[in-house]
């Protein structure tokens, strides 16, 4: 059988999608090629005829929910008079911890990375990415300090919202983290 001209390059973006959506779900180490393969409707062997070994997959794939975020979070500075305050009513929202497959990668990934020493450049340059918007969106002297504080915070309301079984407990991280953060980035 022929394929098109585009359709190995097609079928490279349909694995780091579905890769991106599965590690930040379910982590890189719950993730098996296998079962990503054969979700796609390919072979376990033909992963190779994209990636090198799943730690490039995860780099990829990473690159891929970074460049995600960033995208969606210029969109929203776009939509907004107050982009950062958008920014963490989104962040901290029910809807982003109830999606993790759609949503940041570092509450997901970085955790998991960072037990497996397996840190990432990718990571970093998401963390600094991220933390020069939030500075940028700051008006105060000590920008540099408040981002830190402020992408930290958010990071981790996340993840323990995503790991407590308490609903009630979950919507408290979220909703008190959200409105001291947002009073933080206003001044208040």
């Amino acid at each position: 059988m022929r394929y098109s001209e585009d359709h190995k390059a097609k079928t490279h973006q349909r694995i780091i999608e579905e890769a991106a959506l599965r590690f930040r779900r379910d982590g890189v180490g719950a993730t098996g090629l296998q079962p990503l393969m054969k979700a796609l409707g390919l072979t376990h062997g033909g992963f190779y005829a994209h990636f090198k070994s799943k730690d490039d997959l995860v780099e990829t794939a990473l690159r891929h929910a970074a460049q995600e975020l960033s995208n969606n979070a210029e969109s929203l500075g776009k939509e907004a008079e107050a982009p950062l305050t958008r920014f963490i009513a989104s962040y901290l929202s029910s809807a982003h911890r109830a999606n993790p497959g759609a949503g940041c990668p570092l509450p997901t990934m970085s955790a998991e990375l960072g037990q497996r020493g397996a840190a990432s450049e990718t990571t970093d340059a998401l963390v600094r990415e991220r933390l020069m918007r939030i500075e940028g969106d700051l008006d105060s002297d000590k920008a540099d300090e408040q981002s830190v504080l402020l992408l930290s915070a958010m990071v981790g309301a996340l993840m323990l919202s995503r790991s407590v079984k308490d609903p009630e407990l979950s919507d408290r991280l979220l909703k008190t983290t959200r409105r001291l953060l947002i009073e933080q980035a206003q001044g208040r």
